[in-house]
Order: C-alpha cells, then structure tokens, then sequence
C-alpha cells in the first residue's frame, strides 16, 4: 500500500528553503536556537517535540523527533510517557470542548 508519506523526503527537508533562502536561513537559526539547552535541556525539548509531533500526526516529525530523543539519550519509556501526555491531553481537549456543545443544546431546547 502506498503512503502519502516518503521517509526518503526527509533529508530533503532544506528544499523548501530555495524559494526564500534569507527567510529560510533566519526559520533554521530560530530553530536551532530554540532546541538549545535552555531553561529546558534539549533532551527535554526532544521529548516535547515528540508529543507535539504525534498530536500534530507528522510522520516527518515523528521520525525526526524519535531520532533525536535517541540521540539526546532518551529511552523508549521517557518517549511513550511523552506521548501518552499528548494524547490525554488531546482527550482532554475534545472533550472540553463538550461545554460549547452543551451550550448550544442548552440553548435550543430551553
């Protein structure tokens, strides 16, 4: 079957700076410095990414991510802590949400 994803597109990420290589090179500075250790280690800015990026559903982030946490030292259980955060947070999210819902239901059926 076949993906709309390429894990072969990943490297050539750096394309899509061609069209605008000055706007391009302030995104890979910016983001450089932003996975710096900071206030936050990069390994934890590792593990954060990693959970935005399966939140977001981004194969490119998820693989990228994944390589980073490796590399940063992060094991496999740090990483599906990381996850299970972004997913019950994303429970979360859906179900407040619920409010507005039975807001409007409230509203109607009054």
């Amino acid at each position: 079957m076949s993906s709309y994803y390429k894990p072969e597109d990943l490297p050539r990420f750096p394309e899509v700076g061609q069209g605008a290589p000055a706007l391009w090179e302030k995104f890979n500075q910016w983001y450089g410095a932003v996975f710096q250790d900071g206030a936050l280690s990069s390994r934890e800015k590792a593990l954060i990414a990693l959970a935005v990026a399966h939140s977001e559903q981004c194969p490119y982030c998820i693989d990228s991510s994944t390589r980073s946490c490796l590399e940063l030292g992060a094991d496999l259980a740090q990483m599906t802590e990381a996850i299970q955060v972004a997913a019950a947070l994303r429970a979360g999210i859906t179900l407040v949400h619920g409010v507005q819902m039975k807001d409007v239901h409230d509203s109607i059926s009054m």
